[in-house]
């Protein structure tokens, strides 16, 4: 099987814990890192520019997606430049539409138009590919972001659709397709295997990049070994002289 290196699809650490993001700043395979309110929000973090200018700075040299949390397109508009001017490796997130369901395109098109860096995030759909590359050509580099987790967890299976979208995304040099919301391990050989150009993992799932090719026996093994070990710790007995009637 491959391994992480023999990977061309891109691993981007999605996270909005400041140390875990140090943490996974110093793995060399590790090329960008995301972050969303939602993420911020588990982090307990209450000042969002002061995070997000923090964090910039730290990680100054990688791809860094910052998402707007406003409603509103106008005012998406006026955070998307507000929050661009904080880097030239930040790439400022909008989501495909707001709460009401409209389509964020026509913003999308108004930003790639004025050369910033976005990445369209939340689709799930192969239209909403095809409405955010449309609205995304001739800008700057730019990132799709499909959440193949969550189609997968309506029970649909990504792949198809990843690979489609790959197909959609070729003909736009400036775009990059990311499967976003990965569920497990697998997800970036999965990602790799159709050439989605990057995959946003959390740290959690980033914590089992060790066992990529782990002889399946010793893992076995591994699996047993902590069973018992954990049995011991908590005391378990059974009494052979207990009798039990029904």
């Amino acid at each position: 099987m491959k391994t992480i290196a023999d990977l061309k699809v891109k691993i981007f650490a999605d996270g909005a814990d400041k140390a875990g993001m140090l943490e996974m700043y110093a793995k060399p395979y590790i090329a960008g890192f995301t972050t969303n309110p939602t993420l911020m929000r588990k982090a307990g973090i209450v000042d969002f520019e002061a995070f997000a200018r923090d964090i910039s700075r730290s990680i100054p040299d990688r791809p860094l997606s910052v998402e707007v949390f406003a409603d509103e397109f106008e005012e998406m508009e006026r955070q998307a430049e507000r929050i661009a001017k904080w880097g030239e490796h930040i790439y400022v997130k909008i989501p495909v539409t707001n709460t009401r369901g409209e389509s964020s395109a026509p913003l999308v098109r108004r930003l790639a138009a004025k050369r910033i860096k976005l990445n369209v995030t939340a689709l799930m759909t192969l239209d909403q590919v095809r409405e955010t590359a449309a609205a995304l050509e001739g800008g700057a580099s730019s990132y799709v972001s499909v959440f193949a987790g969550r189609i997968a967890d309506t029970g649909r299976d990504p792949l198809p659709m990843m690979a489609e979208a790959v197909k959609i995304l070729a003909p736009f040099e400036n775009l990059e397709l990311i499967w976003a919301s990965p569920r497990e391990l697998l997800n970036i050989f999965h990602a790799d295997s159709v050439g989605v150009h990057i995959i946003t993992v959390t740290n959690d799932v980033l914590a089992k990049l060790p066992l990529v090719g782990k002889d399946l026996l010793e893992y076995s093994l591994d699996t047993v070994k902590m069973f018992h070990t954990d049995a011991a710790k908590a005391g378990f007995s059974i009494e052979t002289t207990r009798e039990f009637s029904a």
